[in-house]
């Protein structure tokens, strides 16, 4: 189904990106998606692009290469140590903002689109059944204290069904959008507030479907019988792309619609 063009920029926002399997489904459907919905600006959650679990400064040069304006991430940014050293010099990658300041790093920017149009991306992690962090609802406060008049997005990098709607209506008519990440399970709640903030719980992952969240299902299940550590694997069936498209009143920095994708890859070699 086709956006209504009720709004003149739009923004392509694609959920928790899982490994190869993941890489591939921006490979073979950004391009279409990108024409289908006139998109202006790109922006992906990377931090499980490296096996499922992390990030590197050469997969994130190689998202950015299919398309991807902007990657943010979340409490798994972490897991691949090396990256340690790269967050301060990936200039369109950010963590979450609420963790501690002195690690490496940026939880917001601004970035400008191929129109000229400059959008602004706030990186999150909740609190409930997570790390303790900073607390993110002071946290956006004090960027948008700064007072900068673009287009806003929020990525709300979350477990709680409850902290992701709560910092939707906490935001609604102060930024462009609030969409959640972390559950690799999409919902169906997108909506426009009634300040014109375009919210969504999960956007949900891309990704391998036949799994559990993006893994091996086998690792999992016998995880969930036994209680003992067993390695995991990203899985490798059912591939497709999960994302939302925002489409966005330039001139008032509203949201005018929030459209669902749940694109599977068709035609191509998994392996």
């Amino acid at each position: 189904m086709n956006m209504p063009s009720s709004g003149d920029f739009n923004i392509l926002f694609i959920g928790d990106v899982i490994g190869r399997q993941g890489r591939n489904a921006l490979e073979w459907l950004l391009p279409g998606i990108k024409k289908e919905f006139a998109i202006d600006f790109t922006i992906a959650n990377g931090e499980n692009a490296a096996g499922g679990f992390g990030l590197t400064r050469k997969l994130a040069e190689d998202l950015s290469a299919l398309g991807v304006d902007v990657l943010t991430s979340g409490n798994h940014i972490w897991d691949r140590r090396e990256v340690l050293g790269d967050l301060d010099s990936m200039s369109n990658v950010l963590r979450p903002l609420n963790y501690p300041p002195r690690l490496p790093g940026r939880g917001w920017a601004i970035f400008e689109s191929a129109r000229g149009i400059k959008v602004c991306v706030i990186n999150l992690s909740g609190r409930v059944f997570m790390q303790p962090l900073d607390c993110p609802f002071r946290a956006v406060d004090a960027v948008l204290a700064n007072g900068h008049n673009v287009i806003t997005l929020v990525d709300m990098h979350a477990e709680a069904t409850s902290e992701k709607v709560a910092m939707g209506w906490y935001l609604d008519g102060k930024v462009t959008a609030v969409v959640g990440t972390h559950t690799h399970v999409q919902t169906a709640d997108e909506r426009i507030l009634p300040g014109g903030t375009a919210c969504i719980t999960d956007v949900g992952m891309s990704g391998p479907f036949d799994s559990v969240i993006g893994i091996d299902k086998v690792a999992i299940l016998e995880r969930f019988l036994t209680s003992i550590p067993a390695r995991f694997e990203v899985a490798t069936g059912d591939v497709r792309l999960s994302a939302v498209v925002v489409s966005v009143d330039s001139g008032s920095r509203k949201a005018a619609a929030i459209t669902r994708l749940d694109r599977p890859v068709v035609g191509a070699a998994i392996g």
